[in-house]
C-alpha cells in the first residue's frame, strides 16, 4: 500500500509539474542563402499541422559597386519557413506561384484563411530596377494546401504603385483591405469589398507616410501598426473604421542585443490563446560585420516579441527574453 500511494503522489507531483519557459532565438530566423528575410506572414498549415512562415526574401547578399543600386531588393523570391517547436524555424522551400499573374520580383505576402481557403495578396513589381521606381500592383491568389496558388485577380485599388496588403473580414459585414500607395506620397489607406474581387476605396488612415500595415484584433480591440521607417504606428480602434493614433512608437529605440541593434521595420503580428505575438525584420548595420564590410547592412533577419496592453496602448519590450513561442506555434 505504501508503494502504490508514493506511486499515486508522484503522479500528481508530474501532473503539476510546469514548463519551463524556453525564450526563442534571437534572431527568430535567418534564411541560410540569401540573408534578407523580411516582411513575414504566419499562417498554420492545415494539411501539414504545422505553421509556417512565407516571407520577402532580399538578395541581400548582392554586391553592387553603387551604394544607391536598389537591384538586389528586386528578383526577390517569397520564402517559406516551418517550424515542429514554435522556437526553431528552418528554411523550407520558395514558393511557386502562377507566372500570368506574378513575376520576377515579389514583396510582402499576406495570407489569411477564411474558409477553409488560403487566400494570398502578393506585391509584384515588373522587372528588375536599379531605382525605387516601375509600377507596383497587388495581385491576389488563392490555394488549399498553400503550395499549389491559383490566380484570383489583380486588386484594382486605383494607383499604378500599390504595395503591401493587410485583410481582415470586416466587423460590418464583407472585407477590409491596408495598403501602401506610393503614388499618393506613401499614405496609407483602405478599401471595402463585399468579395474580395471588387475593391472601392475609402480613403486615408492616417496623413503620415509609411508602409506595412497589419490589422488584428487584441484585448477587446482592433489594432492597426505600421513601419514609418522610425519606430511603429500603433492605431487603435473598435469597430475597424474609427481610428485614434498611439502617441509612442514601438521599436522606435535600437535594441541592446546582437542581431537587434536596428530599429524594428514591417511589422506582422499573429495573435493565438489571446496572446498577440509581433514579429518584424532588422537591418544588420548595427552589427561588428557591419564595420568592415560595407554591405552588410543589407542583411535582415527575423526577430520576435510579445504585444501587451499597458494603459490602454499597446507596449513592447525587445530587450526582454523573446517569447517562448513553443506552445502557440508547435506543430498539432
Amino acid at each position: 500500500m505504501k508503494l502504490i500511494a508514493s506511486l499515486t503522489l508522484l503522479a500528481a507531483l508530474a501532473g503539476c509539474a510546469t514548463v519551463t519557459p524556453e525564450p526563442a532565438p534571437r534572431p527568430l530566423y535567418r534564411d541560410p542563402t540569401l540573408d534578407g528575410a523580411a516582411d513575414v506572414s504566419l499562417v498554420f498549415n492545415r494539411g501539414l499541422k504545422r505553421w509556417e512562415m512565407f516571407y520577402t526574401n532580399r538578395r541581400a547578399t548582392v554586391r553592387l559597386d553603387d551604394p544607391k543600386d536598389v537591384t538586389w531588393v528586386h528578383a526577390t523570391p517569397i520564402g517559406i519557413a516551418t517550424t515542429r517547436d514554435g522556437n526553431k524555424w528552418s528554411f523550407d522551400s520558395e514558393a511557386k506561384f502562377p507566372a500570368e499573374c506574378t513575376g520576377v520580383t515579389l514583396w510582402a505576402p499576406e495570407i489569411q484563411e477564411f474558409d477553409g481557403v488560403y487566400h494570398l495578396w502578393l506585391t509584384i513589381v515588373p522587372g528588375v530596377h536599379k531605382s525605387w521606381t516601375g509600377e507596383r500592383r497587388i495581385e491576389h491568389l488563392t490555394s488549399t494546401d498553400l503550395r499549389n496558388w491559383q490566380c484570383a485577380g489583380k486588386a484594382d485599388l486605383g494607383s499604378p504603385k500599390v504595395i503591401d496588403a493587410s485583410v481582415i473580414r470586416a466587423p460590418q459585414g464583407g472585407y477590409r483591405m491596408w495598403f501602401k500607395d506610393e503614388a499618393a506620397g506613401s499614405k496609407l489607406k483602405v478599401a471595402d469589398s463585399p468579395d474580395l474581387k471588387t475593391w472601392i476605396v475609402r480613403g486615408q488612415v492616417s496623413n503620415l507616410a509609411g508602409e506595412g500595415p497589419t490589422v488584428f484584433q487584441f484585448a477587446g480591440k482592433w489594432w492597426l501598426v505600421a513601419d514609418l521607417w522610425k519606430g511603429l504606428l500603433v492605431l487603435r480602434s473598435d469597430d475597424a473604421q474609427n481610428w485614434e493614433e498611439q502617441p509612442t512608437r514601438l521599436l522606435s529605440d535600437i535594441g541592446q542585443h546582437p542581431t537587434d541593434r536596428a530599429k524594428g521595420q514591417h511589422p506582422g503580428v499573429t495573435v493565438v490563446d489571446g496572446r498577440a505575438y509581433l514579429f518584424y525584420f532588422t537591418h544588420q548595420s548595427g552589427e561588428p560585420e557591419a564595420k568592415t564590410d560595407d554591405h552588410w547592412h543589407q542583411r535582415t533577419v527575423i526577430q520576435s516579441a510579445e504585444l501587451t496592453v499597458k494603459g490602454g496602448w499597446l507596449s513592447v519590450d525587445r530587450n526582454a527574453p523573446p517569447p517562448d513561442l513553443r506552445s502557440a506555434f508547435k506543430a498539432r
